[in-house]
């Protein structure tokens, strides 16, 4: 039986321990990014022409932030983990600054250090989630984070894109940068404060990461782990570049693109009952029927081919099925990484957002030399539905 509709509240209200502190920093580092998720995709549009440029431009911003999440392990054997956070931050109030002000050269790099930011506060948050959760409660403070952060993705991308269209383009730069100095101002709190909830990583020596790549991907838990959270953010990254252009495609204004995007997130207030799904039906089966959904959609919208209003339908459908994912894709791969092997593990799981960030633009680019970009959609969603397939091979405990 599903838990009644309060229990998102309570969690919310949830404000003494440390999933809802670890929340809060997820929800902080997601309104900065949020933000913008609208603008950033319709700047380029303009600024460079076509979705072929796009794709370009994304992937070398994808280049910047692979290089940086594979040498976490030297950054925080340099700085320790909470100075590695803080400059997660840091790299957000200037990934903004970049892109606002930036030629292309510029704004490529402000995307880059904008995804680097992300994918370094993801592999904090998760380190910080593996040493001071239980196993047992992995599922609830992940779905937690999700309902958190589904606020912040809900309200973001509307916030966004109201500020650029009525003539205040920079304010919605501001609110992402101060965005960020809250969630700096709030880490070092939880770090200075009276309440204990994060203390300092103990330092660990820096192991080359491509030595790495090999251990992880011969253990077969941890591989399809990986292509899970790699599907899902492939999908992410269609729907946050290409989303807002479809709207604007299909003759619709551009505050559609960034409802798109809002309503897509808002998926994540339903992850107290994806959790009880996942309780009583295990994880395993849940994120096999999410990737499913979201494979599915991608193929109905190639199945559309062009541009058509009908196809923000499956955009949301594809969104949901990924917003499943969210809430437990990361749990197979905290519950088989090797207790002892966490921080290198973690290192290379976390190139998933860079991974995607990466495949995604250059398959693109590939396809669109001899296809339409309808193609696209097919051959990302027969993606989803091999990584569902492959998914089914996890054990029913994960």
């Amino acid at each position: 039986m599903l838990p009644p509709r309060p229990s998102g509240v309570i969690a919310l209200a949830a404000d003494t321990d440390t999933g809802g502190a670890l929340a809060r920093l997820t929800a902080l580092e997601g309104l900065s990014r949020a933000v913008l998720v609208g603008i950033i995709p319709l700047i380029a549009f303009e600024a460079l022409g076509s979705k072929e440029a796009v794709a370009q431009t994304y992937l070398i911003a994808a280049m910047i932030t692979l290089f940086i999440t594979l040498n976490f392990s030297r950054l925080e054997k340099i700085l320790q983990r909470r100075w590695v956070l803080s400059l997660g931050g840091v790299l957000l109030i200037a990934s903004s600054i970049l892109i606002y002000k930036g030629n292309d050269w510029g704004f490529a790099l402000g995307v880059g250090l904008r995804s680097a930011a992300a994918s370094i506060f993801t592999v904090c948050i998760s380190l910080y989630v593996m040493d001071y959760i239980k196993k047992l409660e992995f599922a609830r403070t992940e779905s937690r984070r999700m309902l958190y952060n589904g606020v912040a993705w809900l309200l973001g991308p509307l916030v966004g894109i109201w500020l650029w269209n009525h003539g205040w383009p920079f304010s919605a730069f501001l609110v992402s940068i101060l965005a960020a100095v809250i969630m700096l101002a709030y880490f070092w709190h939880l770090r200075l404060g009276t309440n204990p909830v994060l203390v300092a990583a103990k330092p660990r020596k820096p192991i080359h990461p491509l030595t790495l790549l090999p251990h992880f991907f011969r253990q077969k838990f941890l591989r399809i782990s990986y292509l899970i959270t790699l599907g899902r953010a492939i999908f992410w990254v269609l729907l946050y570049i290409y989303g807002p252009i479809y709207a604007i495609e299909a003759g619709l204004p551009n505050w559609v693109g960034a409802a798109l995007l809002s309503v897509g997130c808002a998926m994540l207030f339903f992850s107290p009952w994806v959790r009880a799904l996942a309780e009583r039906f295990h994880t395993k089966n849940i994120l096999i029927v999410g990737l499913s959904l979201c494979g599915g959609s991608m193929l109905m919208l190639g199945v559309l081919g062009d541009a058509q209003k009908l196809g923000l339908l499956f955009w949301w459908t594809g969104a949901w099925g990924a917003s499943m994912v969210d809430v437990l894709g990361n749990i197979p791969f905290m519950r088989t990484v090797k207790p002892y092997e966490r921080t290198e593990m973690t290192m290379v799981f976390s190139t998933w957002r860079e991974m995607s960030e990466l495949v995604t633009p250059l398959v693109i680019a590939i396809i669109l030399l001899i296809l339409p970009f309808y193609a696209v959609y097919y051959v990302f969603g027969g993606l989803l539905l091999l990584i569902a397939l492959y998914a089914r091979a996890l054990p029913n405990r994960v």
